[in-house]
């Protein structure tokens, strides 16, 4: 299993929800985030925005769904044809093992 991270403009949060929910993947854990990228921050005028709002959005799937996935949101997530600066970042780690507190069954992650 893997663990997908993207990080999105939170005018882009609902698009890329709905994106993975008529993908198929329902299950979503989102968080309200702040942060720069390379650019590092944004300058208005005189005043500089060190850190910008973003959006967090955390999933695990199988490998096998890994790139509908990850096509999915980045679709969702792109600001026009060819995206912009600040579109967001996508993070994908390894899951070796999930655990479901309420019967604390353990589901089988991808071990070797």
């Amino acid at each position: 299993m893997i663990m997908v991270r993207a990080i999105v403009r939170p005018e882009k949060s609902a698009a890329v929800l709905q994106a993975l929910l008529d993908a198929g993947y329902p299950a979503v854990t989102k968080m309200d985030v702040a942060g720069r990228g390379k650019q590092r921050g944004l300058k208005v005028g005189n005043v500089t925005y060190d850190e910008l709002p973003k959006e967090m959005l955390m999933a695990v799937v199988h490998e096998s769904d890994k790139d509908l996935l990850l096509r999915a949101v980045m679709e969702a997530a792109r600001t026009g044809e060819k995206g912009a600066f600040g579109d967001g970042k996508i993070f994908v780690s390894p899951v070796s093992e999930v655990y479901t507190i309420s019967s604390g069954a353990m589901e089988a992650g991808d071990r070797p």
